[in-house]
């Protein structure tokens, strides 16, 4: 069929289909449909396999959601002759019409998303060379050490792959800062960092002047190399050794590939996850837009650049002139460019890269914030409706990513709407009982369905209202800030945490409480009006249980807000990995079961031999060759201290501490630790079962009522002294830097050892409180740098008045 006759009969059945939905119909008519919907769409969900199943699930579900719509757009808003409840009316159905907006581009973009084949395997003559860089600006030389030495490692030939730390923290400028302190910090880091170098066989390359934070970094490295591809890795992501393997050919079957992206995942929970106790048994939040998003978009060509984890080639970035930095959102930026340019992109669904997210949910606003607003400074001043050379529908799917960030006011909006009605009997929706159960009901439970249908293996029910309920009272002012001055957001950065060794009320709890407060005074006027005062109908019932639904998020977020302790110090990944232990004189063969960057657990089929007087418990542990791939011609051995030992029959379960561990050391954790990229596999989809709807819901309500107890009952314990680490306890010491550094690009946490002091890493530690994230959002950046970027700090961060 020739594309226009397509595109007619296309409009011409949408038209119609319109028209049908705005036929009147009885309450009664309309409640049977819906219900009848509803009917269907099950039979469909447990039926109807493949395809045209899903696409059919998601129109029903889309018909019942239009009429929704036309129902609130042309019968519910008051008269404008009552212009207060008229204002609040059109408030609200804005922030209706918001989601929809976002719940449509949603079900366009991931409706159908792509699945690629694996990447084709070249020989290695034919492949292409690579650098690889690793941007930094104030990480401690472990975590620097075990990300290079994994990059170091990767299964590629070694002739053309070469590995650079990009050092924006040994600068010239701050070398000769006017701060004398600073200025011997930043050459002893230089120092530091250049010995390490040498030792991993590593590029170490610096430059004069901090100028257009990580973007500039990124094209000094560009200028300074000749790789045909350019990989970009932050400092705490570090990759599995088949990283390029699993990649690479991509770009010999498309010679206008730009991108190839590959997922964020991450060995340590964010403080939601933490504090709920999720981390090991639901999905994290990224994993939606990971597993599900990104896969989406890339099959309109429109999966972009994530700041780390991903292959550019450099010949596209040429003709872009290098990386983009009119943004703080570098990686969006630039993506958003080279396609505009006829470029494309592809997304590998599979974890490649292990990296670490904020540990304290004041780092994670502050990260959050920046991408707020690297995002919306992109739509502000690169419109993508009005940028040349993108198809239609690559314009939707960057406005789908950039106008989600608009989400705290609505979220905001729909919390404060039933308290209208309560407490000042403002109808700002006009309806009956029968009308909301007909219309409102269903439509929730539609849309629930449609949300579960496409992501319920990578996101429960109710979660994404309670991240962005966290998130949103703190966002509206980082959003109406880069609206005002969308070429100005400056962030000031600021001492960073290392990690949470008791349980602790979050700095930013104060707001929580608050409107936890005020959400359940009106829960108590609501069902004292209801039982209690004449002439009140059962719309207050509706409405009550509307605001019981945003007291209950409320409560699960005071759950949030109560911080709990690190329980483990550095994050470990189950590996099973074919090791040798070196004790006594006596080589063991045993099985890694679990290791960190610290510590390790292994097993072996033999009572350890540990029986003759004299002897020790320090020895070296060092892996066996994988299948299929040689072993490490440099990996060395990790000197360890057996630190437990627990008999299971005829085998023998100990706890490895590691001691100080050496360049070579460091070859053999990253041959150990991150030599499988299946084992995040595993450890990801051991997570991802179906969350169904009425078990989700069950879960979101025992949030909600455990949460406010978890708060209020660390509200009234005295905080407890942080717990002092034993001198002999070293190796925990880059347990915690390890630990405490976040996920998605970030920079490391400070080294509290001599060496760390050494590379100017600081020692202070504060989190910003409450008010200062709801009066100057930009002040969070220390927390932001560190869960977001390493190096991505404007110019004005650089200068020599630098806080931090």
């Amino acid at each position: 069929m020739p594309p226009f006759l397509a595109r007619t009969i296309w409009l011409a059945s949408a038209a119609l289909t319109l028209l049908l939905l705005s036929q009147p119909l009885g309450t009664t008519v309309q409640l049977e449909m819906s219900i009848g919907a509803i009917v269907l769409m099950v039979l469909l969900w447990l039926f109807a396999k493949g395809r045209a199943g899903r696409l059919t699930f998601l129109a029903i579900g889309s018909l019942v959601v239009l009429r929704y719509i036309y129902w609130r757009l042309s019968s519910t808003l008051p008269p404008v002759d009552d212009p207060i409840n008229f204002g609040a009316g059109v408030i609200l159905i804005g922030a209706e019409l918001y989601c929809f907006y976002i719940l449509a581009i949603s079900l366009l973009i991931n409706a159908a998303p792509l699945s690629r084949a694996p990447a084709p395997q070249e020989d290695d003559e034919d492949l292409p060379t690579v650098d690889i860089f690793v941007p930094s600006y104030n990480e401690d030389r472990h975590i620097l050490a075990t990300t290079l030495a994994a990059a170091k490692s990767l299964d590629y030939p070694a002739d053309k792959v070469t590995v650079w730390l990009l050092d924006d923290g040994g600068t010239d400028q701050k070398c000769a800062d006017a701060d004398p302190r600073k200025a011997e910090e930043a050459r002893a880091r230089r120092k530091v960092l250049q010995a390490l170098c040498a030792d991993l066989g590593v590029s170490y390359l610096t430059r004069r002047r901090n100028v257009h934070a990580k973007a500039g970094n990124l094209n000094n490295g560009l200028q300074n190399s000749v790789g045909e591809i350019v990989v970009v890795l932050d400092a705490d992501h570090v990759p599995f050794r088949s990283f390029l393997r699993d990649t690479i050919g991509h770009f010999s079957a498309d010679p206008k590939l730009f991108l190839v992206q590959t997922p964020h995942a991450f060995l340590n929970p964010d403080p939601i996850e933490r504090n709920l106790k999720t981390f090991d048994r639901m999905p994290s939040e990224n994993e939606m837009f990971y597993a599900v998003g990104q896969c989406g978009l890339d099959k309109w060509n429109g999966s972009f650049f994530c700041g780390s984890a991903a292959l550019l080639r450099r010949r596209a970035l040429d003709e872009a002139g290098g990386f983009s930095g009119i943004t703080i959102t570098e990686d969006c930026e630039t993506a958003f460019e080279l396609h505009s340019r006829g470029w494309t992109s592809i997304y590998v669904d599979k974890p490649l890269i292990a990296g670490l997210q904020p540990e304290t949910l004041s780092d994670f606003i502050g990260q959050r914030s920046r991408w707020c607003q690297g995002m919306l400074q992109i739509m502000l001043l690169k419109n993508p409706v009005l940028k040349s050379g993108l198809k239609p529908i690559q314009r939707l799917c960057y406005l789908s990513s950039m106008t989600f960030w608009f989400f705290p006011l609505p979220r905001l909006i729909f919390m404060a709407a039933p308290l209208l009605y309560i407490f000042f009997d403002m109808k700002i929706v006009i309806a009956n009982v029968d009308e909301a159960i007909a219309y409102t009901a269903t439509y929730i439970i539609v849309n629930l369905m449609m949300q579960n249908y496409l992501y319920g293996r990578v996101r429960w029910p109710f979660v994404s209202e309670l991240y962005e309920y966290v998130q949103g009272l703190f966002l509206i002012k980082a959003t109406s800030s880069v609206i005002v001055s969308p070429r100005k957001p400056t962030f000031k950065v600021t001492a960073k945490n290392v990690s949470l060794d008791h349980d602790q009320l979050s700095p930013l709890a104060l707001p929580y409480f608050l409107v936890f407060a005020l959400l359940f005074f009106g829960a108590a006027v609501s069902a004292y009006r209801y039982a209690f005062e004449p002439g009140v109908t059962n719309l207050m019932l509706v409405v009550g249980l509307w605001n019981l639904f945003s007291l209950i998020t409320a409560g699960a977020a005071l759950g949030v807000a109560a911080e709990r302790r690190q329980t483990e110090k550095a994050p470990s990944l189950a590996v099973d990995r074919p090791a040798v232990l070196n004790l006594n004189g006596t080589a063991l063969d045993v099985t890694v079961e679990r290791i960190s960057s610290a510590r390790c657990r292994i097993r072996m089929d033999a009572v350890l031999p540990m029986r003759r007087a004299g002897d020790g418990s320090v020895g070296t542990l060092s892996a066996l060759p994988q299948a299929n791939l040689p072993l490490l011609s440099h990996a060395r051995t990790i000197p360890v201290r057996l630190a437990g030992v627990t008999a299971a029959g005829e085998e023998s379960v100990c706890d490895l501490v590691f001691e100080t561990l050496t360049p070579g050391s460091y070859f053999a954790l990253a041959d150990l630790m991150y030599g499988d990229a299946d084992a995040m596999v595993r450890f990801q989809q051991g997570r991802r079962a179906h969350k169904d709807i009425v078990s989700g819901t069950l879960q979101f309500i025992r949030w909600g009522i455990t949460g406010p107890i978890r708060a209020f009952a660390c509200l009234m314990t005295p905080a407890a002294a942080p717990e002092v680490e034993e001198p002999a306890a070293r190796p925990r010491s880059a347990e915690r830097q390890r630990a405490s550094d976040p996920g998605r690009p970030a920079a490391a946490q400070p080294d509290r050892t001599a060496e760390g002091r050494a590379a100017g890493a600081p020692t202070s530690d504060a989190s910003p409180s409450w008010l200062q994230l709801m009066v100057e959002p930009e002040s969070t950046a220390g927390g932001t740098e560190r869960g977001r970027r390493a190096a991505d700090l404007t110019d004005a961060d650089l200068l020599p008045t630098r806080a931090g």
